[in-house]
């Protein structure tokens, strides 16, 4: 491909925030980074958050891919193809000298950072023509005034983005119209145990088919899951809607379908994560907590339970907490306590249970921040409101199960507490996406409010 061809990308600092290697991301294309994006970088990495970690390894990222080039050649582009083995990137990387536009050359007067920025692109734009100039950056705000300053390509960074529209995101589940059997011609069956295996042909189901994914049609005539398929069939573990829906764990039994196929996941020991999303009130912590219970009390299959979430700030915060991290973990997992008092609600000691069952179950809060560098075997790791976190905490999280540990993933994409996350960049939507099609996953969307008729009017009309 030719210069002309190419492209050239000015990123924003908050690029670099949100993925410190963003910069290997444009193939053959050009990567400009402003002198203002490392003023910003640096002024960044010394404050006491977790963006401070980001912007020190974007700047040895940078460090590292231009260590050796002379001024000149900074200034002009230093070509990426040595990272072609591990990146793909074939373009140039150049550091470009905002700082000395004079005062006739800037479009947007003032001293704030993004008008610099956008005054850089804005003159690379005017002198690097006819190249398309490209200018990247996930602040809204910014986009808006670039493209009134006349910058005519403006993007968000979507690299990470692995669907354009959160409609798109899996349900874990296909339903088929009317009588499932009157559509199926062709059928072979076999049992292996006491399930019963079908083939049928690909053709017959929806376009997307994914391992784990759950069958079911209107009838109720037939549900089951994929187990395996190719571009000619698929097998289907015969589940039976009736016997779906007449499981139980830990007393609770499923209210409508979606939670039967929540709860089938949840009890299936071969699946080692499990992704529940779905409304509040839906249901997903109770069904998490009742299966767990059910496996490390009554079965005995793993030996404890975690509970873990972030910790965002929903209004003013109220300052520290006392006492253990446990303790401190108690006001954010509330919705666990919920649970507990909700599963225990008929005995006669409702709180000698509740405490029974957390020390018999082993029951252990815990923060995500304390996480990093453990190794979790033989337990039940359940993590709320996980669409607050962004893929690579999750994966923090994840990386973290040992042999036996079956993850647990819940979470609303409707409220997203975070500034920084929307239901496309969460990090929830990504691995939802990610482990689609792993047979040690499975992905259920929990429809219906069941808490009351008052929160189900609220979700559907506020």
């Amino acid at each position: 491909m030719t210069e002309k061809m190419t492209k050239i990308y000015i990123l924003d600092t908050n690029i670099l925030l949100h993925e410190p290697f963003a910069f290997l991301n444009f193939q053959e294309h050009d990567v400009f980074i402003p002198m203002t994006v490392l003023e910003e970088l640096d002024a960044i990495k010394d404050r006491k958050k977790d963006v401070s970690r980001d912007a020190r390894i974007a700047i040895r990222a940078l460090e590292d891919s231009l260590k050796d080039a002379t001024p000149e050649e900074i200034a002009d582009g230093v070509s990426m193809k040595r990272y072609s083995t591990e990146h793909g990137s074939t373009g140039k990387l150049a550091i470009y000298p905002d700082h000395l536009l004079t005062q006739d050359r800037v479009t947007l007067p003032g001293p704030e950072n993004d008008n610099r920025i956008i005054n850089a692109a804005l003159h690379l734009q005017q002198d690097k023509a006819p190249r398309t100039v490209i200018l990247v950056t996930k602040d809204i705000n910014m986009r808006l005034k670039a493209k009134g300053a006349g910058m005519e390509r403006v993007e968000d960074y979507r690299t990470d983005q692995l669907i354009s529209d959160i409609k798109y995101l899996s349900t874990g589940y296909a339903e088929i119209k009317g009588d499932f059997w009157s559509q199926i011609t062709n059928c072979e069956s076999e049992t292996e145990g006491r399930d019963a295996i079908h083939t049928v042909e690909r053709s017959v189901l929806p376009k997307t088919v994914f391992i784990n994914q759950y069958i079911f049609d209107e009838a109720h005539s037939f549900a089951g899951k994929v187990i395996e398929h190719n571009d000619e069939t698929v097998k289907l573990k015969d589940l039976g809607f009736d016997r779906m829906m007449g499981r139980h764990a830990w007393g609770i039994s499923p209210k409508n379908f979606h939670q039967a196929m929540a709860m089938d996941a949840l009890l299936d020991t071969h699946i080692d994560l499990v992704l529940l999303t779905g409304p509040a009130g839906s249901g997903k912590t109770l069904l998490a907590l009742a299966a767990a219970l059910e496996m490390v009390v009554e079965q005995g299959i793993y030996e404890k339970i975690i509970v873990t979430r972030n910790t965002p700030e929903i209004a003013e915060s109220i300052g520290f907490l006392p006492g253990t991290e446990e303790e401190k973990m108690a006001p954010w997992l509330g919705a666990i306590n919920d649970s507990l008092d909700f599963l225990h609600r008929h005995d006669e000691c409702r709180e000698s249970s509740m405490r029974y069952i957390m020390e018999k179950a082993n029951i252990q809060f815990k923060s995500v921040n304390f996480m990093r560098g453990r190794s979790i075997q033989k337990s039940i790791v359940i993590l709320d409101e996980c669409q607050n976190m962004t893929s690579s905490q999750l994966k923090t999280i994840i990386t973290r199960a040992g042999e036996g540990t079956k993850l647990i993933c819940c979470g609303n994409l409707a409220q997203i507490d975070s500034n920084y996350l929307s239901p496309l960049t969460s990090g929830l939507t990504y691995i939802v996406e990610c482990f689609k099609d792993f047979e040690g996953s499975a992905t259920v969307h929990i429809a219906g409010v069941m808490r009351s008729r008052l929160a189900s009017f609220a979700e559907k009309n506020l």
